[in-house]
């Protein structure tokens, strides 16, 4: 292990990186998790709520790909804002302060009587989801070892699959049960507004930020009790000392500038393109795969039942890409899941008998989230601390501007061609991705700072 040469203690980098897994960062990404597993319930019990609404209100196919499309686009503004706020307040500040917004807009929604109202509504809980996912993702990184800091990440997007289960479950269950089903699906989808009252007081700040923000002592504070947790406590690694000092962005404008400097303008173009394909084809088909399967003759139940088989396939996906990102590395595991993910899209859009629909669609969903895992995985990773919530977020950000076309571009392609083109054509993207991810760099094992 390197020390800083005039003192010979170790940086603040250095120790966080030589820790074991403790119950400090398991209390992290647990806290983390929650958050993101209540995030993906409100993403995941729209794709429901829309085919029961379709059906209550007598929506056309552009009135419903409205109520998903408007929340992916306070999604982008959301991801881009927060990811800026993020790297000037702090990651608990901004992670707090989304929960709370997306939970109060969710939990509103179910009062609502007409389209229009939902629709401003469904803009807010954009809004606060968009920013908290990449912020989320940036906060446990600067948390994890090296050594597994891409493993630890991919558990936290396994979250995700917990979160669409319970979504899947209450979309079962809940929304065909009466007329106002689909209104208590949102009110369970408020609980986010009091975990945000947790997540501001019960987790600590990243201390990786409160180091690069010139606040020593608290991060001292924030690393001697992980090191208290783990009986690391002997005397050399007692005091926080600043590594070297990278060339910090002070303001927005500097921090956007920075993304598409010499030294990261191509890992930003690979990593925009990247998040914009997997946006493009994740959305487009898992909010509208309830639909499809009621427009291809399967009842509202048995549509929903078929998703929630569907959707378990999420998590040996994500248990897969876990393992295998700190084997295979970044690159390597993120390519090969968009690659399964192209694939079983062309089988998925062509299935005709229950038995192909449920295979391919498990299929997708296995690969799809383990993408989506290790994609989370490697964003942190392409930037220095004072650039990575911005990173992160404009990343983010640039995906969701796919996903609030890709709903739109459904209703078209499916006259067109039925689901064998519309799910050809998210097999291309996929495909564009999985060549895309090779232009990002692969930091496995190293420092989350090194360049």
């Amino acid at each position: 292990m390197t020390t800083d040469a005039a003192t010979g203690e170790a940086t603040l980098s250095e120790r966080l990186d030589r820790l074991p897994f403790t119950r400090r960062h398991a209390k992290v990404l647990t806290g983390s998790g929650v958050g993101w597993a209540l995030d993906a319930m409100d993403v995941g019990l729209i794709s429901f709520i829309i085919a029961a609404l379709a059906v209550q209100w007598e929506l056309a196919p552009a009135e419903t790909s409205w109520i998903a499309s408007i929340g992916f686009v306070g999604m982008a503004i959301g991801a881009t804002i927060g990811g800026l706020l993020a790297d000037r307040i702090g990651r608990r500040q901004v992670f707090a302060l989304t929960l709370l917004i997306y939970g109060l807009a969710t939990g509103a929604s179910a009062l609502v009587g007409g389209l229009a109202l939902l629709l401003v509504l469904r803009f807010f809980v954009g809004l606060g989801l968009g920013a908290e996912l990449p912020v989320a993702s940036t906060y446990v990184s600067e948390f994890a070892p090296a050594r597994m800091r891409g493993r630890l990440i991919v558990i936290l997007e396994a979250f995700w699959a917990v979160g669409w289960t319970a979504a899947a479950l209450i979309g079962f269950l809940v929304i065909p049960a009466s007329d106002d089903g689909w209104r208590w699906a949102f009110a369970l989808g408020a609980i986010p507004a009091a975990y945000a009252l947790v997540v501001r007081w019960g987790l600590p700040e990243s201390p990786r930020w409160l180091a690069r923000r010139g606040r020593h002592e608290e991060a001292e504070r924030i690393v001697r009790s992980l090191e208290e947790s783990a009986s690391l406590t002997a005397s050399r690694s007692r005091r926080v000392v600043p590594a070297a000092a990278e060339p910090a962005a002070t303001t927005a404008r500097e921090r956007l500038g920075a993304l598409w400097s010499p030294e990261f303008r191509l890992r930003t173009a690979a990593l925009w393109l990247v998040w914009f394909c997997v946006n493009f084809s994740y959305y487009g088909a898992f909010i509208w795969i309830p639909s499809i399967l009621v427009s291809q003759g399967y009842d509202l139940v048995r549509s929903f039942g078929f998703t929630l088989v569907i959707t378990l396939a999420q998590l040996p996906g994500y248990a897969v890409a876990a393992w295998l990102i700190e084997v295979w590395g970044r690159r390597l595991t993120l390519s090969v899941f968009l690659v399964g993910s192209a694939v079983s899209a062309v089988f998925f859009g062509t299935a005709t008998t229950e038995s192909a629909v449920i295979g391919a669609g498990m299929a997708l969903s296995f690969f799809n989230l383990g993408a989506w895992g290790a994609l989370y995985a490697v964003t942190p990773e392409m930037y220095p601390t004072s650039l990575r919530a911005t990173g992160s977020g404009w990343a983010a950000g640039v995906g969701r501007i796919a996903s609030i076309v890709a709903p739109l571009t459904v209703p078209p392609l499916l006259m067109l061609g039925g689901a064998p083109v519309l799910f050809i054509v998210f097999a291309v993207f996929f495909a564009i991705a999985a060549a895309a991810a090779w232009g990002l760099v692969d930091r496995r094992g190293l420092a989350l700072d090194e360049r």
